[in-house]
């Protein structure tokens, strides 16, 4: 599947412009994170942007979340590797993360929330204002942006990253696309 042909799928599945960009979000760190560890950075991009394609569908039913779009993502006929990372992504399955894919886009996930929180609070509003130290202060801060899963963000170390350098490699991904995140 091409990465516009993907991009039409969210659109079409997703209404809510914010999660639309969360999708674009943790595509963008994703390909970021391919590029790290030289691995195919095309399916890893479209594991971010697919990863929550019936979100909306199952808003109210989150044990379904992500089996419902891993059905969707195989009637496709995505490779299997892709649709088990996103059918991983969701903890509520306790499925064991196997692979580097399944590793990067179940942490990735709730980072993206976590920076673009960051960012909302800057007072630029601006990701390309954001640094490191500046997610990292707003990780250590309980009460802030309570969404993101500080134990999953946490989860990078199974990829053998530190926090500090996922959250660098996310930050580069997230800002290249700023401007489709309106940040």
């Amino acid at each position: 599947m091409e990465r516009e042909e993907a991009y039409q799928l969210v659109k079409e599945n997703i209404k809510q412009k914010n999660l639309v960009k969360h999708c674009l979000a943790v595509e963008a760190v994703m390909r970021r994170l391919a590029k790290y560890f030289d691995e195919d950075v095309k399916k890893w991009g479209l594991t971010g942007l697919l990863h929550d394609i019936d979100y909306e569908q199952t808003a109210d039913q989150p044990k379904k979340h992500s089996l419902v779009g891993a059905k969707m993502l195989k009637e496709m006929g995505l490779d299997d590797d892709l649709i088990y990372a996103v059918k991983v992504h969701n903890h509520e399955h306790a499925l064991e993360r196997k692979s580097l894919l399944d590793k990067a886009l179940y942490a990735s996930d709730p980072l993206t929330g976590l920076i673009v929180a960051s960012a909302l609070i800057h007072p630029e509003k601006s990701l390309k204002a954001v640094d490191t130290e500046f997610v990292l202060n707003r990780y250590s801060e309980s009460s802030f942006a309570k969404g993101a899963d500080r134990d999953v963000i946490a989860s990078c170390q199974e990829m053998g990253l530190s926090l500090d350098e996922f959250v660098r490699l996310a930050l580069e991904g997230m800002k290249s696309i700023s401007d489709d995140l309106g940040l």
